[in-house]
């Protein structure tokens, strides 16, 4: 069975036909969702400002926002801490 369906989103005012996953389907509206408030948030506030630098402003937003996470979920310090107390308790443990 094809678990793909077809839907079309409109992002800034533009609209876009897609397959994808259907269990994919709430995410992906979501996000569209969520650009739209956002376009519309500073299109508001920035009323003389040219489409393609809105739509960058919401770009880098996004990103930014991404990186953030990403940086907040590192756990790579938190590993090699983790590392560096086993090998301690190791060589304890190998003395006795």
């Amino acid at each position: 069975m094809n678990d793909k369906i077809k839907i079309n989103l409109q992002i800034a005012d533009s609209n876009y036909p897609l397959t994808i996953n259907r269990e994919e389907e709430q995410m992906v509206r979501e996000a569209a969702k969520q650009v739209n408030i956002r376009l519309n948030k500073y299109r508001e506030a920035y009323k003389n400002l040219e489409p393609e630098k809105v739509i960058a402003m919401v770009a880098y937003q996004f990103s930014l926002e991404k990186l953030q996470l990403m940086q907040r979920n590192d756990t790579s310090p938190y590993v090699e801490k983790v590392k560096e107390l086993t090998e301690l308790l190791e060589d304890y443990f190998n003395e006795k």
